[in-house]
């Protein structure tokens, strides 16, 4: 019987307008680093944010992890405030959504490998908050076991008292997926950037995963 949901939040429930990853990095991230004594290259930051490292790879460059990931949070904290300022963090017209999925008595988890502050600030910043039981972020004590690792979910799963087979991961990476279906759960993917490959289901937005859901607990719509 399906009794959850687990969101992911950024480009599933919110969006950055004008973003560039390479740039944050090289204006706003490097040079915070850098006065902190830690010098790393883009490409050794982007690959540990992908997953094509480990994010506590670092310690074989002498960097402590904790202490380079405790300063990319702050800046990415300070960001997200200037970007909320600006008016350029922005939910997605369909997260409504969400209050439907409520009316279901589902419990609704969120889940990022941001921190937990971080992602509390641009959920409240739109009342999304209140949508949700747990918010999940990064643990600075296991820094590796940010999404596609099942961690954050395992975590998710047990503030909400759900098993994996009564719960379903919704994001729109394939990081969402491979941590959904390591954690034991059915995996829907939000194909608002394109589909990627492993899911259980695919939604264009989260009306149709409103629909999705009412079939999977057997709810007929009039």
């Amino acid at each position: 019987m399906l009794s959850g949901i687990i969101f992911d939040v950024d480009e599933t429930l919110v969006y950055y307008e004008g973003y560039d990853h390479r740039k944050w990095f090289e204006e706003l991230v490097k040079p915070e680093l850098e006065r902190a004594g830690i010098f790393i290259d883009y490409e050794t930051y982007r690959k540990t944010v992908t997953g094509e490292l480990p994010r506590t790879y670092v310690k074989n460059l002498g960097i402590d992890p904790v202490e380079m990931w405790k300063i990319i949070d702050g800046v990415n904290h300070r960001y997200r405030k200037e970007m909320l300022r600006l008016g350029k963090v922005r939910p997605f017209p369909d997260v409504d959504a969400l209050k439907e999925l409520r009316k279901l008595s589902l419990k609704l988890g969120a889940v990022s490998n941001a921190t937990e502050e971080n992602t509390r600030l641009v959920l409240s910043a739109f009342g999304l908050d209140r949508y949700f039981e747990v918010v999940i972020g990064k643990d600075y004590s296991n820094l590796d076991g940010v999404k596609p690792s099942p961690y954050l979910v395992e975590k998710a799963l047990k503030a909400l008292s759900l098993k994996p087979k009564e719960a379903i991961m919704v994001g729109d990476s394939i990081h969402d997926v491979l941590a959904g279906k390591r954690a034991g759960l059915r995996t829907v993917n939000v194909t608002r950037f394109g589909k990627v490959e492993g899911a259980d289901y695919y939604v264009e937005n989260l009306w149709e995963l409103v629909g999705l859901v009412k079939r999977i607990l057997g709810i007929h719509s009039p």
